[in-house]
């Protein structure tokens, strides 16, 4: 069996923030690289993971831990029970005694749409908005521009991968931790993780 060792750059995501001037794409496979445990690991341009998570607990947990190559955590995802509601708070690894960001579903009694709302500490919103297929999505930013887009991965010659191969679209000057914590948030959210 062939071991997953990637060239480690000193590009490589080692803070809770990075962006890039271009866009960025990536592959997610929603399979953790250890066995017999739910996650997703995340694979650049070039084939080499660059982020993961290993849950080792039980699908959907309530706590999960974005890792980078090395296996430093970059950001907590902790889930609160609201009734029947969910709400996820993500706390970078700077700062732990205050969310980095929150998500959750607008209350609406006579709307039953797939839009999740991501509040800031500077109550800057951004949204969430699902398509027809459970892990496709878009983040929309405040200004209503796409910020990122998650879709089923397809082969050069059209044919889709698989239901738990997805390919992530990162615009310039977006956070990629931001958007893999939102992948993961999504996941959780639809019981892929």
């Amino acid at each position: 069996m062939a071991k997953i060792h990637p060239c480690i750059t000193s590009s490589s995501a080692s803070s809770s923030s990075f962006c890039s001037d271009q866009k960025q794409t990536y592959t997610i496979w929603m399979k953790s690289l250890v066995l017999n445990s739910n996650g997703y690991t995340v694979y650049d341009s070039n084939g080499g993971v660059v982020y993961r998570i290993d849950n080792y607990d039980s699908k959907s947990s309530s706590e999960v831990y974005l890792m980078d190559l090395r296996g430093n955590v970059v950001c907590t995802i902790l889930r609160k029970k609201l009734l029947k509601f969910g709400l996820w708070d993500c706390y970078n690894d700077k700062d732990t005694r205050k969310p980095w960001f929150k998500v959750g579903k607008p209350f609406n009694l006579f709307k039953h749409d797939s839009v999740y709302d991501v509040v800031f500490g500077t109550n800057e919103t951004q949204s969430i908005s699902s398509s027809n297929h459970k892990m496709e999505f878009k983040i929309i930013d405040s200004k209503g521009k796409v910020a990122a887009e998650v879709q089923r991965k397809r082969s050069s010659s059209g044919v889709v991968l698989g239901d738990d191969v997805l390919c992530v679209t990162v615009e310039p000057h977006v956070d990629h931790i931001f958007v893999m914590a939102l992948v993961a948030i999504h996941g959780l959210i639809h019981h892929k993780m």
